[in-house]
């Protein structure tokens, strides 16, 4: 039960919400109403719903808080989807547009490895080969049928450079996923909203049929039949409500119950920049971010790994560690967060100073969670390059 360093004020709103508090620290799984209470808290409650989610989080991760040593590899910036607030898609022949070679892809692994780095992030458009000729012409060329299946030769190439695979390539059936899967440490796949007024006209995903969120979540629920320990998360500032965003953490939370394979969650938030239709749109605020973070880790419980991204908010490293988090997600020392370019990584020796000020130890881990390195969760073939990376971990894996 709260103490009362993190009591609520009296009145019947607050009790409700200090009941709430107390049954998330309780162990209960939460209502949708009860996570939408949390995430529309009376500003005078916000101190106790943090202290709440970090109370719940110091009981399983204590105050260790995690990342991960990547390279990202953009594979391809083409995509047939079109959304309000992305800079990272192209068209085919518009500067900047690329589709990464082998060539390129095991120079860029070759370097990682080298710089210590133990995860390749694949990450990419979705389908780009449905609307551009010019794309299947590109994979006719270098001898595959799909994007997904050259996505596989990008994963063979980073194994063989010494790196676990992590692939986010947008939406994927069950079939591509399981021919995925023993290249591949993990997978993921960002729910953003489960609004799907946001695919109506006017709407951040009007032109893009992938960001369907009832075809992401049974992308999401595929992947856990089909033990794929899984990433996703929310995005903030999309034009969804503070209740959404709720709800969309609960929607994550019912495909985990099913299947366990929620390795981690994401709050993420949405950044303008000026050459995007959402150049003027408003940023989501710290308490804002502040409210989703608080709110996943009541909702999701202790043992789920809770993540921001350092590099969209690095002002914000200690309020975030103080709403719940417990990781940090990729960081790499060779290549840009090519979604986000703008935003740098913070460099991992700062960022462990602010940890430790902060009463918390830095520590690194792989593409896929220490609790998921087991038989039913890793595939055999990728057994003995865990380990040995594992082992290279200072400390071992957090």
């Amino acid at each position: 039960m709260l103490d009362g360093a993190i009591a609520v004020r009296d009145g019947a709103a607050d009790a409700s919400l200090r009941s709430i508090l107390d049954r998330a620290l309780d162990g209960v799984r939460l209502t949708e109403r009860e996570a939408i209470a949390l995430i529309e808290c009376p500003g005078a409650a916000l101190d106790s719903v943090m202290a709440a989610a970090r109370e719940l989080r110091d009981r399983v991760k204590g105050r260790v808080v995690t990342y991960s040593r990547k390279i990202f590899l953009p594979i391809t910036n083409l995509c047939r989807d079109r959304c309000t607030y992305c800079t990272f898609r192209k068209d085919p022949g518009e500067p900047g547009a690329w589709t990464m070679l082998p060539e390129e892809i095991r120079e860029w692994s070759q370097r990682g490895r080298a710089l210590g780095c133990k995860e390749a992030l694949m990450c990419l458009g979705d389908k780009p080969e449905v609307a551009f000729k010019e794309h299947r012409e590109t994979l006719a060329a270098l001898g595959v049928r799909s994007t997904i299946e050259y996505v596989g030769r990008a994963c063979e190439i980073a194994l063989g450079e010494g790196l676990l695979p992590h692939t986010n390539a947008g939406l994927m059936t069950r079939d591509e996923m399981r021919a995925l899967r023993p290249l591949n440490a993990s997978m993921g796949l960002m729910l953003e909203s489960i609004a799907p007024r946001l695919r109506a006209r006017g709407g951040v995903h009007q032109w893009a049929p992938d960001k369907d969120p009832a075809r992401r979540l049974r992308m999401i629920d595929e992947a856990g039949a089909e033990k794929i320990p899984f990433t996703t998360g929310i995005l903030l500032g999309i034009g969804e409500t503070p209740a959404e965003r709720a709800q969309s953490l609960i929607a994550i939370r019912d495909l985990h119950e099913r299947h366990g394979h929620v390795q981690e969650v994401i709050i993420q938030n949405f950044r303008a920049k000026p050459e995007i239709a959402m150049a003027d749109a408003p940023e989501p605020d710290a308490l804002e971010m502040v409210r989703a973070i608080a709110t996943a880790r009541l909702v999701l419980g202790a043992e789920m790994n809770v993540q921001a991204p350092p590099n969209l908010s690095p002002n914000q490293i200690e309020l975030f560690l103080d709403a719940g988090i417990n990781d940090w997600g990729g960081i790499s020392p060779l290549t840009p967060d090519f979604v986000n370019p703008e935003a740098p990584w913070p460099h991992v020796e700062r960022l462990g100073q602010r940890c430790a000020r902060a009463g918390f130890e830095l520590r690194e881990r792989l593409a896929i969670y220490p609790e998921y390195i087991d038989d039913e969760w890793l595939d055999p073939a990728l057994a003995s390059l865990t380990a040995e990376l594992g082992s290279r971990i200072a400390g071992g894996i957090a």
